[in-house]
């Protein structure tokens, strides 16, 4: 029981960063001119990735799992308060997919260098949850998701430069792609709080 009861910081620190993430993914960083390339739940969901691998790390795979199942449910539910119908479907399949192929990947390298674990699972599934969330979320092709709450009025449809240079495509793939740049980058830097953090929170046996 003191072992489970362990865990749900992680739970909640976990539904915290996902809710906050859908809820801010809807709004451009407008400064410096990246309006059209990045959102800024880009610099908030990579610390899900933080937070899957240290439980891992400390509590096993199995107990990985557990935080994001019952982390999901959680932040679907604020998710749907905080954002629309289908961004949270959007970001809960996404999450799902993605943080459960972290745990995989996290659990398989885990006796390799302390830092290419969380690296590899982080940079492979901020890729996957990129994909899949801004495909579903704005993609044209999945607008019967819309529920009329304003993101069928195409407005990240329209053609913009890739980065601001060379060719048009819609503003939502432009924007997935500064946002999946910016999730590496602040992947990367994850990897301090994680080293400092790896020497209190040792492996422990898996949560049963």
């Amino acid at each position: 029981m003191t072992r489970i009861l362990a865990v749900w910081p992680f739970v909640a620190a976990m539904a915290i960063v996902v809710a906050a993430s859908n809820f801010l993914v809807q709004f451009p960083f407008s400064y410096l001119g990246l309006g059209e390339i990045l959102t800024w739940g880009a610099f908030t969901y990579p610390i899900a990735f933080l937070i899957n691998d240290l439980t891992n790390r400390r509590f096993g795979p199995e107990a990985a799992r557990r935080v994001v199942m019952v982390g999901f449910v959680l932040a679907m539910v604020l998710s749907v308060l905080l954002a629309s119908p289908r961004i949270a479907l959007a970001s809960g399949s996404a999450f799902l997919v993605a943080q459960l192929l972290d745990v995989a990947i996290f659990d398989r390298l885990r006796k390799t260098a302390w830092w290419q674990a969380p690296l590899i699972s982080t940079i492979i599934g901020s890729a996957l949850d990129t994909a899949l969330f801004f495909s579903l979320a704005f993609a044209a092709a999945f607008s019967f998701l819309d529920t009329g709450l304003g993101l069928e009025d195409g407005s990240l449809a329209f053609p913009v430069p890739l980065f601001g240079m060379g060719i048009e495509v819609p503003l939502w793939v432009s924007l997935a792609l500064g946002d999946l740049v910016v999730k590496l980058l602040v992947g990367l830097a994850m990897l301090i709080p994680y080293g400092a953090l790896i020497t209190v929170l040792r492996p422990a046996e898996a949560v049963r």
